[in-house]
């Protein structure tokens, strides 16, 4: 059943296309190993991160980072990679975290089209178009 009502059009969340613009936030935990301060960073610049940053989630994305950042050792557990999974949820960073959050990205700019009319699709014929006229036989 589709859901095209108005109301599926309220409370939904528009992130820019570009990302976050500016510089990450401080990190909030203690002890930023390089990998970390790499994967930060990154986040940061994401569209995710206006949201993130208008909701102050700052120590859910640090540990989010701290655990991604420890499930990519090969000795990593792998209770922390259904954590990992649960963040990315949780931050909107999977395709089922947007739609749980009702956020969308907006479209990037499109590149402009060529100034040729596009050609137009030949029209198909509808039913009363392929009926024929048969003269009545007045001799019956």
């Amino acid at each position: 059943m589709r859901r095209n009502r108005p109301a599926d059009k309220a409370g939904w969340t528009t992130l820019p296309a570009e990302g976050r613009q500016g510089d990450a936030p401080a990190f909030p935990l203690q002890l930023m190993t390089p990998r970390e301060d790499a994967l930060w960073a990154d986040l940061w610049s994401r569209p995710q991160a206006v949201a993130w940053e208008a909701l102050n989630q700052e120590y859910e994305v640090a540990l989010f980072v701290r655990t991604l950042a420890l499930v990519e050792q090969p000795e990593a557990k792998t209770d922390l990679q259904r954590v990992v999974r649960g963040y990315l949820d949780s931050l909107g960073l999977s395709v089922q975290g947007m739609l749980r959050n009702r956020w969308k990205v907006a479209p990037a700019d499109e590149v402009e089209e060529s100034s040729a009319p596009a050609p137009e699709a030949p029209r198909r014929r509808s039913a009363r178009d392929r009926l024929k006229v048969v003269p009545r036989d007045e001799g019956a």
